[in-house]
């Protein structure tokens, strides 16, 4: 995949509403890899400074399922269709940084993973990893349902 088609993939994913609440942003997309970084928002916190599994989630899940995206086809698309969480330390910093890479990439499944790093400054920990499973979906035909 091309730089311009990254690129509009990134835009496809952050035009999403929940990437829009949550403040995603891509910091690197390349072919089967994305890193992305969620900012630290009180409204996302479930005490000062640490944020609560669901912003955890879905910043490993949009890393995860992005990084599958940057195996499609153009005119492709791709949606979560099971996941597993497992948080392992504290989100707690200025933000997080979700790591999402390809695992096994096919036609109608690709599998993904990502690793959450809660970071301070310079500082990066390990707080969470996802192993997700996509759907790859064609472009719709025309005259087709939705």
């Amino acid at each position: 995949m091309n730089t311009d088609a990254l690129q509009k993939r990134a835009e496809a994913v952050l035009a999403m509403p929940a990437a829009q609440t949550l403040g995603l942003r891509f910091d690197r997309l390349a072919p089967g890899e994305v890193d992305l970084t969620l900012p630290y928002q009180d409204a996302f916190s479930f005490r000062p400074g640490q944020l609560q599994a669901t912003p955890i989630f879905a910043a490993a899940d949009f890393a995860a399922v992005a990084a599958a995206g940057t195996l499609l086809p153009p005119g492709w698309a791709n949606a979560t269709i099971d996941c597993t969480l497992k948080i392992v330390g504290p989100a707690s910093g200025d933000r997080l940084v979700a790591r999402g890479r390809v695992v096994h990439a096919a036609r109608l499944l690709t599998v993904a993973e990502a690793r959450v790093y809660a970071c301070r400054g310079g500082e990066e920990a390990l707080c969470a990893t996802l192993l997700a499973t996509a759907r790859n979906l064609p472009p719709p035909t025309e005259g087709a349902r939705p």
